[in-house]
């Protein structure tokens, strides 16, 4: 469990915290970041060091062949690559696109 709260720091640096009753008892760890130096996501939800806040949250490295795969994308959203990705202009047609038992090229 975690829990975020921004406060402001008075001169005298003295600080009374009422904990939500959700917070078991016993010992936490409290942790203090600056505000302005915590990571914010851009529009495309991604740190700009280009890091998933999700991923980031839940210290989750993904593998070489995920890295590459998300690379890939991104690069295709950016226009530098050719994209190879299946496009579809209805629910509908990708459902029946995914029940056809044709084999595709994740099967290589």
């Amino acid at each position: 469990m975690s829990i975020t709260q921004t406060v402001e720091i008075p001169a005298s640096r003295r600080l009374t915290i009422d904990v939500p009753r959700e917070v078991p008892v016993g010992q936490v760890i409290l942790t203090f970041t600056p505000a302005d130096a915590k990571k914010t996501a851009d529009d495309d939800g991604l740190y700009p060091d280009g890091e998933c806040p999700i991923c980031a949250a839940h210290n989750y490295m993904p593998n070489a062949e995920t890295i590459a795969a998300i690379e890939e994308s991104r690069a295709m959203m950016r226009g530098e690559i050719p994209s190879t990705l299946r496009r579809f202009h209805s629910f509908e047609e990708m459902w029946e696109d995914l029940n056809r038992n044709e084999p595709d090229d994740m099967d290589d």
